[in-house]
């Protein structure tokens, strides 16, 4: 946290900066740490860029959220849109 105040980097990992939304950020924070391995130290940044987004495209085109009965972001989002 303090290399973030030493930046003059904002510490909240929500849209809003609002507080109640901090545990949805670290709830999805954690599932890519641990089910996709973004918890280690990545030695670039296109290396810490190429795993984050090959999480978040398998985060949302293979895994089934509880939130969703199941079923998977990008299967949801394609019949509403």
């Amino acid at each position: 946290m303090n290399r973030l105040r030493e930046k003059e980097l904002p510490i909240s990992m929500t849209e809003t900066n609002h507080a109640a939304e901090n545990a949805l950020a670290e709830r999805v924070n954690g599932i890519l740490k641990s089910e996709y391995a973004l918890g280690g130290e990545c030695t670039t940044k296109e290396q810490a860029r190429r795993l984050a987004d090959e999480a978040v495209l398998l985060y949302n085109t293979r895994r089934p959220h509880t939130a969703l009965d199941y079923q998977i972001p990008s299967e949801v989002h394609s019949l509403t849109a």
